[in-house]
């Protein structure tokens, strides 16, 4: 139950308020001059407290700024004479909701008490909203002990708290999206909107009003202003996900905006200026397209402040039984399974897939094995043949290079842990094993496993 204060120094004003207040079910208290007010409000807490302005002793106007200061979850309504119509603004200014003219209305009363209270709780809920973001896009919440996505959260440690433009690169699936909200939500931003927009889902003669607004009849169409995407992430962050995707027209006024934090809504003419924070991501080799002449040079430069590459889920395979284990928890709890385990030579079989859709086909993977599975534990035959077909024999391991080439050193590398990721899969982690089929020596194989931080997968529990 609401708990209301009403001050006022009439009697039959305080008598009349209370009593349809009461009757709507809220607990009230009174007060019959500023004084008191002040002290009740120290002595205990009130969702609400409604003052007149001329109080004796200590006028509303003090009344209000003690509820601001000390009590800033306490909404404060003023009641309001002919006389004090202006004093009521300038108590709005201060903090105030809104006021309520006197002579007082019943039906006035409960309405705009409502209106109150429930901003109170939304405010309340954003803030919880906030709070349970920060928490999820904590640094410790990510996934991953390899050394290519340690690199990678070390450096959103490095930048979240500044306000350089990032350009965050990889293969969809990789987790860009997430990359982008951890950099916000760790930054001095963070209570400030982070708006999202994919630049490749929204055609070109749509996607300039999604960014900037419009005016009314800027087009057929458009009856109405609209505020865009860079207006509503005023004060935060917007994060342009698909940037390669994006038309060289609304690549000119993008740079505008990147390089003046100024712009006009379609079909006007008023300048606006912003103080946006700017994350743009792609899976395309925006250098390439630099060079075809389908992306701008100037804008790649001014996006490309702070590069960060997102590595593929077959460049970090040994993150693997780290993120099975969290998928696990995660579904087991939402979909209420009763499934304790993944069998080793199961999570065996997914080290040696070359997972061309990343983090978000495993998470999809782990999900539909929850719900499908009959036991309490996942085993090899649970597993698509789709998967177990690209995996299982040392001859499926693949060699690509990518267009835009490879660091040879690092290819080699990363080919040689596979080879040994694939070896001890399929001999069920037995080193002696694994070391007769790839043809080495038993201690060869160990030592390299400890220069890569190979360890045993923990099956998920």
């Amino acid at each position: 139950m609401e708990k209301i204060l009403i001050v006022d120094d009439d009697p039959e004003i305080v008598d009349v308020i209370a009593d349809v207040l009461r009757q709507a079910g809220y607990e009230v208290d009174q007060a019959e001059d500023g004084r008191r007010a002040i002290r009740r409000i120290e002595d205990d807490f009130y969702d609400l407290v409604i003052t007149d302005l001329n109080l004796p002793k200590v006028d509303g106007m003090k009344v209000l700024q003690y509820v601001v200061d000390q009590s800033p979850e306490t909404m404060c309504i003023i009641l309001t004479g002919y006389g004090t119509i202006r004093g009521s603004v300038e108590a709005i200014k201060m903090g105030a909701f809104d006021y309520i003219s006197k002579p007082v209305k019943s039906d006035e009363i409960l309405i705009v008490v409502e209106k109150a209270l429930k901003y109170r709780q939304l405010e309340r809920e954003n803030i919880l909203l906030k709070q349970q973001l920060r928490k999820k896009y904590r640094f410790e919440n990510f996934i991953g002990d390899s050394k290519p996505i340690q690199k990678v959260f070390e450096l959103i440690e490095r930048v979240a708290d500044t306000d350089s433009t990032v350009l965050i690169t990889g293969e969809s699936g990789t987790g860009k999206e997430l990359i982008a909200k951890a950099i916000h939500y760790n930054s001095y931003r963070r209570d400030n909107p982070m708006v999202v927009i994919n630049c490749g889902a929204i055609p070109e003669e749509l996607l300039e009003s999604e960014l900037f607004g419009h005016e009314k009849g800027a087009f057929t169409g458009a009856h109405k202003m609209r505020v865009g995407r860079f207006e509503l992430a005023n004060g935060g962050t917007i994060f342009l996900d698909e940037i390669g995707d994006m038309s060289p027209n609304l690549q000119v006024k993008l740079l505008r905006v990147l390089q003046e934090q100024k712009f006009e809504r379609v079909g006007g003419t008023r300048t606006l200026e912003i103080d946006v924070r700017i994350i743009a991501a792609t899976n395309k080799n925006l250098i390439s397209a630099v060079n075809k002449g389908t992306f701008r040079q100037d804008l790649y430069y001014r996006l490309n402040v702070i590069p960060m590459k997102v590595p593929p889920l077959r460049h970090r395979t040994e993150d693997i039984p780290l993120l099975v284990d969290f998928f696990m928890k995660k579904f087991k709890k939402r979909k209420r399974k009763r499934i304790c385990e993944f069998a080793q030579d199961a999570v065996g079989c997914l080290l040696e897939y070359s997972w061309p859709g990343n983090v978000r086909e495993l998470e999809n993977l782990v999900e539909r094995l929850v719900i499908l599975s009959n036991g309490d534990t996942i085993e090899v035959e649970d597993i698509p043949e789709s998967i177990k077909g690209k995996a299982g024999k040392l001859e499926s391991v693949e060699v690509r290079i990518p267009n835009d080439g490879i660091v040879f050193d690092q290819a080699v590398e990363e080919y040689e842990k596979k080879l040994i990721l694939q070896a001890l899969g399929e001999t069920n982690w037995v080193k002696t094993k694994a070391a007769k089929l790839l043809n080495i020596n038993r201690t060869t194989l160990i030592e390299k496993m400890k220069k890569k931080n190979l360890l045993k997968p923990a099956v998920a529990s």
